[in-house]
């Protein structure tokens, strides 16, 4: 198993898991996106955008480019989670999680990009 795929397992994992949770609202959610001061309804589109990614880093398991694209939309999607979290004063337990997969999201970006020049 080549280390792009294990990154995209890990990408696919973990968005797959926060997407439907804002999808379906879980409480947990529905508390986090009232600290960010988001309603439901823009936390549930960001949840459909996480699956958007996670649908086009499987569609990257055949056409590579797609998979960077997504990639690339997921960590845009992080850099918006870390300057909500900063803009609220969070600290780096909360914004831990969001540089993490953003590292993860960036070097599996990086290895695409790199094997498709």
């Amino acid at each position: 198993m080549s280390t792009t795929t294990i990154l995209a397992a890990l990408l696919i994992v973990a968005f797959a898991a926060l997407g439907a949770a804002k999808i379906v609202a879980v409480p947990a959610m529905r508390s986090r996106a009232e600290h960010v001061g988001f309603t439901v309804a823009a936390y549930r589109r960001i949840g459909a955008l996480e699956i958007l990614g996670v649908v086009g880093v499987l569609v990257g398991v055949v056409v590579p480019a797609i998979g960077a694209l997504a990639g690339t939309g997921l960590l845009l999607l992080l850099g918006g989670a870390v300057a909500t979290h900063v803009r609220n004063g969070d600290g780096p337990k909360e914004i831990a999680p969001a540089v993490a997969l953003g590292a993860i999201a960036m070097t599996y970006v990086l290895m695409i990009v790199g094997r498709l020049s």
